[in-house]
């Protein structure tokens, strides 16, 4: 066959053994810049190899090439494509409220829970309040994001902080003569130090957010490196329960370019274990997020106490020893330190 492909023999270290999708070892970074440094003649020479002495002829008759060229192409294009059951829905991941809150007086920190316009409703209204009360830093923390394409309404939060007149971003489908292009057409609600929370896991119009708000606005991105799915998706039949899910238009960034498939990378890279950030949400639905950021002074002896015969560190050790210490959001410690620092350096 002439019409193999990189992507086959990519895949066979896969499909060759005919193993489950559950069960398919993840694919070496080795051996994916191995295949890439074959030529066409190095590829064909490799996969008559493979038919001539692999040990599973089965492994390698005509339905195990096809599957293989299947799997091996969506290895190599996502997240751009996927196969997905056609009656599930795709569920967001713990969908949080909106919250806003002022953080030591310092920074006002809004937290949408999503990227609809009831959040954008209450951001203004947030906004308004940090402004009213001169707050010199705003934190967006685009963490809990659910995955989603809704490109419109993250245009809409944009235009909160991007100056009038800059164009946010495209969306191109790679066929069409046309792209669609969105603009801010609105003075900014807000003109302060902007910071912006990523993770590992955010994907789709939050990384288009934060990319946009970093490029136009002067934001600075904390957190870790987004998944790259700043993409539309169509959904094609297969068979009755399959869907394949396709890219089919792509979101670029001016100066920036496309966040497809490299995602946004931080400023100041750093990250929370899963479970302690999915825990710390969990906290701050009922007490905010300033009780998770700062770490208690330790109390000190002093004259007072002296005079008073107490020691108040031995106490101070006591009560540790008896409960365990609350989980702290070094992510959103970190972005508290740069607000600080710069509002120093301003003042300064």
């Amino acid at each position: 066959m002439k019409t193999w492909t990189l992507a086959i023999f990519f895949s066979f270290t896969l499909a060759a053994l005919a193993v489950d999708e559950a069960s398919a070892p993840a694919v070496p970074p080795q051996l994916h810049e191995a295949v890439n440094a074959l030529d066409n003649a190095q590829v064909q020479s490799a996969i008559e190899i493979l038919r001539a002495n692999f040990l599973s002829a089965d492994a390698l008759d005509e339905d195990a090439q096809k599957r293989a060229l299947l799997e091996g192409l969506a290895i190599r294009l996502a997240p751009g494509v996927s196969i997905v059951p056609a009656a599930s829905e795709s569920k967001p991941r713990g969908l949080l409220p909106f919250l806003a809150e002022i953080i030591d007086n310092q920074a006002g920190y809004i937290r949408p829970g999503a990227l609809d316009a009831d959040s954008l409703s209450q951001t203004d209204v947030a906004l308004k309040n940090f402004t009213d009360k001169k707050m010199p830093a705003t934190i967006l923390d685009l963490r809990a994001v659910p995955a989603g394409s809704e490109f419109e309404v993250a245009a809409d939060f944009a235009r909160r902080f991007a100056p009038k007149g800059k164009i946010l971003f495209t969306i191109q489908k790679p066929n069409a003569k046309q792209e669609r292009i969105l603009t801010s057409d609105m003075d900014p609600a807000f003109k302060g130090i902007l910071i912006v929370l990523t993770d590992s896991d955010m994907l789709g119009a939050a990384e288009v957010l934060a990319a946009t708000l970093r490029q136009n606005a002067g934001a600075m991105i904390i957190g870790a490196e987004t998944v790259g799915a700043a993409v539309e998706y169509s959904d094609f039949p297969l068979g009755s329960d399959q869907l394949l899910r396709v890219a089919v238009s792509r979101v670029s960034v001016p100066e920036a370019g496309s966040l497809f498939p490299d995602g946004v990378k931080p400023d100041i890279a750093i990250s929370l274990p899963s479970d302690i950030q999915g825990r710390l949400f969990e906290l701050s639905r009922e007490h905010g997020v300033s009780g998770y950021i700062f770490d208690k002074e330790r109390p000190r002896m002093n004259e007072a106490a002296l005079v008073a015969n107490t020691n108040p560190e031995i106490g101070a050790t006591e009560e540790k020893a008896g409960e365990a210490a609350p989980p702290r959001d070094t992510v959103l410690q970190r972005a508290m330190d740069i607000v600080t620092a710069i509002t120093f350096y301003k003042k300064s």
